[in-house]
């Protein structure tokens, strides 16, 4: 694997764990609250949202890049 692809899926699994950490706590502490079962169903939602979001960050981030570059008017 060359080092962009390396770094790409690299830099997915480590953002996509930043990013759910930080929106999985707050949604299940917004609809649960903070009770007895709070670390348990943050941590279910946390699985299921890094399985389905860094794929999602993976095949996505090429195009967001894109997309800014072409807002901002720089060349691609």
């Amino acid at each position: 694997m060359n080092p962009q692809k390396k770094f790409h899926l690299v830099f997915s699994l480590v953002m996509g764990a930043m990013m759910i950490f930080v929106m999985t706590f707050v949604i299940t502490l917004v609809n649960v609250g903070y009770t007895e079962t709070f670390v348990r169903t943050w941590m279910k939602a946390f699985a299921i949202a890094y399985v389905v979001g860094v794929p999602v960050i993976f095949f996505m981030a090429p195009v967001a890049r894109k997309l800014t570059g072409s807002l901002l008017g720089m060349p691609q």
